[in-house]
C-alpha cells in the first residue's frame, strides 16, 4: 500500500470519527429538543442545527463508506460475468462516478463562493451557510479522490490479470 493510500485511509478514518460525533450530537440534540418541547422549552434553532449536522454526517461518511464498499449495489448480473469483465464493468462505473462527483464537487465550491459573496445566513441562528457548503464540498473532494484511488486499483488488478 502506497503512502498516499495510507494517508487517505487515515484521513477517511478521521472524517468517519467526525461524522460519528456529528451524528451523536444530532441525536442528542433531537432528544433534548423533543423533551424540551414537552415542557414548553424547545431549543432555539434546533431544526437548523440538525440540518447542518446531517450535512456534516453525509460529507464525512461518503469517503469511508465508499472505501469499505458500504454503498448499496445491484450485483445480480455482474456476478455472472468473468473476473475480467467484472473489473472492466467496475472500472467503467467508477469512472462515471468520478466524473459525476468531480462535477458536483466543482459546483459545490462555486456555490459556496457565491453564497459567501452574498453573505447569506441561516434563518434563525444567522449562521453563515457557506461554511457548511464548503465543508460538504471538501467532503465531496475527498470522496472523489477516494474514487480515483479505487480506479487505479482496478487498473492494477486488470494488469495483474493480463500477466496471469
Amino acid at each position: 500500500m502506497s503512502s498516499f493510500s495510507k494517508a487517505l485511509d487515515k484521513f477517511s478514518s478521521l472524517l468517519k470519527i467526525i461524522g460519528a460525533i456529528a451524528l451523536t450530537i444530532m441525536m442528542l440534540l433531537t432528544v433534548v429538543d423533543v423533551i424540551g418541547r414537552f415542557f414548553k422549552h424547545p431549543i432555539f434553532g434546533s431544526v437548523e442545527l440538525v440540518g447542518f449536522l446531517a450535512t456534516i454526517v453525509v460529507a464525512t461518511a461518503l469517503p469511508y463508506t465508499y472505501k469499505v464498499d458500504g454503498h448499496v449495489g445491484v450485483e445480480i448480473l455482474v456476478r455472472l460475468m468473468s473476473e475480467k469483465a467484472q473489473l472492466i464493468f467496475d472500472l467503467f462505473t467508477r469512472t462515471l462516478s468520478l466524473i459525476l462527483f468531480c462535477l458536483v464537487t466543482w459546483q459545490m465550491f462555486l456555490y459556496a463562493m457565491d453564497i459567501q459573496k452574498t453573505g447569506e445566513v441561516s434563518m434563525n441562528l444567522e449562521f453563515p451557510i457557506y461554511y457548511i457548503i464548503y465543508l460538504l464540498a471538501f467532503g465531496l473532494l475527498i470522496f472523489s479522490v477516494t474514487i480515483l484511488e479505487s480506479i487505479f486499483k482496478n487498473i492494477q488488478q486488470l494488469r495483474e490479470l493480463k500477466t496471469k
